[in-house]
């Protein structure tokens, strides 16, 4: 199984994390997601998840002023992306405990 595939399965979950510890926008997520060992996501990856997120209510988006350039799109956590994270957390924990039990030949 290609890693591209294993990551788009928790990328969500990661990106509402960083969301959550404060408004942030592009960039930010991306360094912060790097500085954590996603090295090899990409803008065009990220983006389609900031929509996603977006279009199901867990995050909002207002656009301000950069002090370097150009309008940024910032992004926040919303009420409902809390809860998301909170459930995403507990689903991850089961299913890594599950998949190491297996991947690690542990017995019952």
């Amino acid at each position: 199984m290609e890693e591209s595939q294993l990551l788009r399965g928790i990328l969500e979950g990661c990106v509402l994390a960083v969301i959550a510890d404060g408004e942030t926008y592009g960039y930010e997520i991306l360094a912060k997601l790097e500085k954590s060992g996603f090295e090899a996501l990409l803008e065009g990856t990220l983006y389609p998840v900031l929509t996603r997120l977006e279009k199901k209510e867990l995050i909002s988006c207002r656009k301000g002023k950069s002090p370097y350039g150009p309008t940024r799109k910032y992004y926040s956590i919303t009420e409902k992306g809390t809860a998301a994270l909170h459930t995403f957390k507990i689903n991850y924990e089961k299913i890594t405990k599950a998949a190491d039990a297996v991947l690690k030949g542990e017995k019952e």
